[in-house]
C-alpha cells in the first residue's frame, strides 16, 4: 500500500529519515536502507539539511526509487529560484517519486558552506501553489504543461511554538492545508504533555500529524537539546535515565520505543524516526517499538 493510500485509510504509517552522502558514494545509504526494507512506509529524504552540503534529496530519492523504496522527496524554497524548483519537480515526478515534502530551509549561516547566497525567489506557500497549479497541467506562468504531477503532499510544524509563535504556526498549517497539504511532519517530540496541548488545536480530520521522534545518542545529547533548541523541550527524568542507565544505547532506543507506542497510543497519523547517522540503529529500535 502506496504512503497515500495508508494515509488516506488512517493507517499508522512509520517513516525513516536517511541523509543522502557527501560524496557520490551512495553505498551505506543503500546498506542502511536495505536493513529496513519492509518496514518503513517511506524514506523521507533531506535536502541538505542543516544547510550542510550532501547530494540532493532529488538524487536521493531517484536512486534508492531504482531500488524498490517509496521516497518522499523534500523540496527546499533556500537554495533554488522557481524555475529550477519547478524544473526539479517535473523531473522528480517523470522519475516516479511520488511524495513531496515542501520546507523553508534552515539558516545557511549554520551550515558548511556559510558564505553561499540563499535564494527565496518564493516563499512557502508559493511553493504549495506551483503544485496545485501543476495537477491543473500549468507551470507558474500559466502555461500548459505536457502532463500534469500529482503527489502527496506534505510538509512541516513547530509542535514546540508556545504563545503568538503556536498561533503562527496553526495560521500556517490551516492555510497549508488549504493548498494541498495532506500530512505534516513535526519537530521532534519528547514532552507528550506540551504536545497534547498542541494537537488539541489541530484538526486531525483535514491533515495527518506525523510527529519526529528522535534517537537521541546521549544523555549529554539529550540536556544539549533542551537547553539549546527553543522548539524541543526534553523532561528532566527522561534525561536521567539514560544517564543513570548502565547500557545507555540501549536505554536511547528503549526511550524512542516508547514515545513511539504512546504516539500511536494517541491516535497519531503515524511517526517520522530520524537517527541522525544512526541509521544502522533503526532495526533495533524497530524491533523494541514492535514495528
Amino acid at each position: 500500500m502506496t504512503l497515500k493510500k495508508k494515509i488516506a485509510s488512517r493507517k499508522f504509517v512509520v517513516l525513516g529519515e536517511f541523509d543522502p552522502p557527501k560524496g557520490n558514494d551512495f553505498s551505506r545509504l543503500t546498506e542502511s536502507a536495505n536493513q529496513v526494507k519492509g518496514r518503513l512506509d517511506a524514506l523521507v529524504i533531506p535536502e541538505m539539511a542543516n544547510a550542510v552540503m550532501k547530494a540532493s534529496s532529488l538524487g536521493g530519492c531517484a536512486f534508492l526509487n531504482t531500488q524498490g523504496f517509496e521516497t518522499i522527496l523534500q523540496v527546499c524554497c533556500r537554495d533554488r529560484n522557481r524555475l529550477a524548483l519547478q524544473a526539479d519537480i517535473l523531473a522528480a515526478s517523470a522519475l516516479g517519486i511520488s511524495n513531496l515534502m515542501a520546507v523553508s530551509g534552515e539558516d545557511i549561516k549554520f551550515g558548511d558552506h556559510p558564505q553561499a547566497r540563499e535564494v527565496y525567489d518564493l516563499d512557502l506557500m508559493q511553493l504549495l501553489e506551483i503544485l496545485d497549479k501543476f495537477r491543473e497541467g500549468r507551470d507558474m506562468a500559466g502555461i500548459e504543461l505536457t502532463g500534469a504531477p500529482t503527489f502527496c503532499i506534505g510538509s512541516t510544524v513547530n509542535a514546540g511554538a508556545i504563545g503568538g509563535a503556536l498561533d503562527i504556526e496553526i495560521e500556517n498549517l490551516e492555510r497549508m492545508v488549504e493548498e494541498g497539504v495532506q500530512f505534516a511532519i513535526t519537530t521532534p517530540v519528547f514532552d507528550l504533555h506540551r504536545f497534547q496541548q498542541f494537537i488539541k488545536r489541530i484538526d486531525t480530520e483535514k491533515v495527518a500529524i506525523i510527529p519526529t521522534v528522535l534517537l537521541l545518542k546521549s544523555a549529554g545529547m539529550a540536556r544539549y537539546i533542551d537547553r539549546n533548541i527553543k522548539s524541543v523541550s526534553i523532561p528532566s527524568e527522561m534525561i536521567r535515565e539514560i544517564q543513570k542507565a548502565p547500557d545507555k544505547l540501549k536505554q536511547c532506543i528503549q526511550t524512542a520505543a516508547e514515545l513511539i507506542n504512546h504516539l500511536k497510543e494517541m491516535g497519531m497519523a503515524g511517526v517520522m524516526i530520524s537517527t541522525v547517522g544512526w541509521e544502522d540503529k533503526l532495526p533495533q529500535l524497530l524491533d523494541a517499538a514492535k514495528l
